[in-house]
This record gives structure tokens, C-alpha cells and sequence, in this order.
């Protein structure tokens, strides 16, 4: 009697049905939309730079909903010693203040930094942070929870700073230790602007010294921005003008992020109208719903290669 064949039997719990669940799982990932998790936000842009690339700002809110406190609450970009949240006494009255760059499980962003919002909103001046979020990974339950917490509508009103010094409001209690460490991280920061003369999205400009850049938050589909940008390419249009060149995108919470290389030499300001150019070129190419020519989807193949890491 022949030997019947093993092939195909991994019984559960053998290296061969781990293996294969494990790349399963992979491709699952892979191939699933990437989370969007401040979708619907009329500040998602600003949320997605201020976490990944913009270095030193805060933004003043309003907490709202159920159950808040009186607290002043800000926004920002990253706090000492990579806290989550935390609330200090400011001119005898108690400040809030929640971190956008801080580890979370990426399908619980937004409940999480709802949960701090609420929390640095109510708590005495120095407790320690405490979360009330259970980390369920219902990224849409999540969305709606900071909605309803920051404002669905709300826009963010951002200082950008050039230090780390606000990190702490009494500057009398800045031990030399701790002044040391404050110039330390501040080293890390480059000078960074907020591209003005209401353009949708949330274009940056950071000086990250032999060049400039602009990062170019997007709030449309990627797909969409992409088929943008590869008409434009095929029509001579990917470009900001003199002093720019186009650099790559990149992917970050679910939006794409196309990055110009610009002349340093000249001031954030003088790129405004540029960009407002540019934006009209690409609303028009968000706008063609055809198929893309041969020659755009090459286009497109070459943008999809030119990615930008972040450093």
C-alpha cells in the first residue's frame, strides 16, 4: 500500500500551520487599507504632521463632551521623557497637556489621545497620567471619541517653538540637569513653518539645512493623490517653480505626503503663492475621473519608487 501523503496536514499548533498562519496574517496586513485615525477631522492634516515630523509646537483646545474639567489644555508634540500626558500648575491655575508623539497601538490613536484630553482636563497640578481608554482596536469608535472630544470641526491654532523650554512653565525650577537636557533635544530641531494662504491639507516647510523640503499633508485618498500627481508629472506640471524640485511622498496614518525639494535661501512666506499654483493644477487632476494614459501610469510607477524617509 502506497504512503499516503503528509502535504497540506499541518495540524494546529505544528511549526508548519504557524508558519503558514503567520504569513497569512502578513498578507492580511499588508494588502488592508491603513488607518486613517483622525478620518473626518477637520484638523487630520495638522494631527498627522504635528506626530510625525513637525519637532517642537503645542496648540491650545477646548476639551469637550461629558465629564470634562476646567483645566487649560494644549496639544503638542512630544513631552519629557516621552509622557503620554501630564498637568502642571501655571500661574496658580492647572494646565493640561497631551502628546501627540508618543507609542500607541495604531488601531487606538484616537482613543487614546481622547482619553488624554479628558483626563488633562480634570486632574490636579503633577498627578501622574492614568488612562481610561481599554484598548479595543475599534479604530471607528475611536475616531468618533476624539471627535466628540476635541471637535469635529475644530482647527488647530499651532505655536511652533524653537526650544524645549516650555516644557516646563517655571523656569526657576530648571535644575542645570534638566537645562541640559532641554539642549540637548533642542538640538534636534530644525526651523519649521506652517505654509499659509488657506491651502487644503497642511503644507510644512522645514530647512533640514543643505535644503529645504516641503511635506505636503493630504487629506484625499492616496490612490486619488497619487493619479493626481502622475498627471501632473506627464504634463510638466509636479513642480513648485524656480528653487524647487519634486523629491518623492511618503505614507503616514493613512494619508500620502508629497515632498518637494526647495531653495533654502528663500523665506517660507515667498512659497505661498507657488503652492497655491500647484494646488490649483492638482484639484483639477483630482478632478479627471478617465483612465490614466500610458504615459501617466508610467508616471505614476516612478512617483510610487521615488519614496522619502523621513530622518
Amino acid at each position: 500500500m502506497a504512503k499516503k501523503s503528509k502535504r497540506g496536514t499541518g495540524r494546529p499548533g505544528s511549526d508548519r500551520a504557524e508558519r503558514v498562519a503567520a504569513r497569512k496574517a502578513r498578507q492580511a496586513e499588508a494588502s488592508a487599507a491603513p488607518t486613517r485615525p483622525f478620518a473626518g477631522l477637520a484638523a487630520e492634516c495638522d494631527l498627522v504632521a504635528l506626530r510625525s515630523f513637525v519637532a517642537s509646537a503645542t496648540a491650545s483646545i477646548t476639551v469637550q463632551g461629558d465629564g470634562v474639567g476646567a483645566n487649560s489644555v494644549k496639544l503638542a508634540t512630544i513631552l519629557p521623557g516621552a509622557v503620554q500626558a501630564l498637568t502642571r500648575d501655571v500661574d496658580g491655575a492647572t494646565e493640561g497637556l497631551v502628546a501627540l508623539q508618543t507609542e500607541f497601538d495604531a488601531a487606538d490613536v484616537a482613543a487614546e489621545i481622547a482619553s488624554a484630553l479628558r483626563w488633562a482636563s480634570q486632574a490636579d497640578g503633577g498627578d501622574p497620567y492614568v488612562s481610561s481608554t481599554d484598548a479595543t482596536g475599534d479604530t471607528a469608535a475611536g475616531i468618533a471619541d476624539l471627535a466628540a472630544t476635541l471637535g469635529a470641526e475644530t482647527q488647530l491654532d499651532i505655536t511652533l517653538h524653537d526650544d524645549f523650554s516650555w516644557w516646563f512653565a517655571d523656569q526657576a525650577d530648571v535644575t542645570p540637569e534638566i537645562a541640559a537636557m532641554i539642549e540637548q533635544a533642542s538640538t534636534s530641531i530644525m526651523p519649521t513653518a506652517r505654509i499659509g494662504g488657506g491651502l487644503s491639507g497642511a503644507p510644512w516647510w522645514v530647512d533640514a539645512g543643505e535644503r529645504a523640503h516641503l511635506r505636503w499633508v493630504r487629506p484625499e485618498s492616496e490612490d486619488d493623490v497619487m493619479s493626481a500627481l502622475a498627471r501632473m508629472h506627464a504634463a510638466g506640471k509636479l513642480t513648485l517653480g524656480d528653487g524647487s524640485k519634486f523629491a518623492g511622498s511618503f505614507r503616514t496614518h493613512g494619508l500620502l505626503v508629497p515632498v518637494f525639494d526647495l531653495d533654502n535661501e528663500m523665506h517660507p512666506d515667498e512659497w505661498t503663492t507657488p503652492c497655491a499654483t500647484f494646488e490649483a493644477d492638482l484639484v483639477a487632476a483630482l478632478a479627471e475621473t478617465g483612465d490614466l494614459t500610458g504615459e501617466q501610469r508610467r508616471s505614476r510607477d516612478g512617483i510610487r519608487g521615488r519614496q522619502v524617509t523621513l530622518r
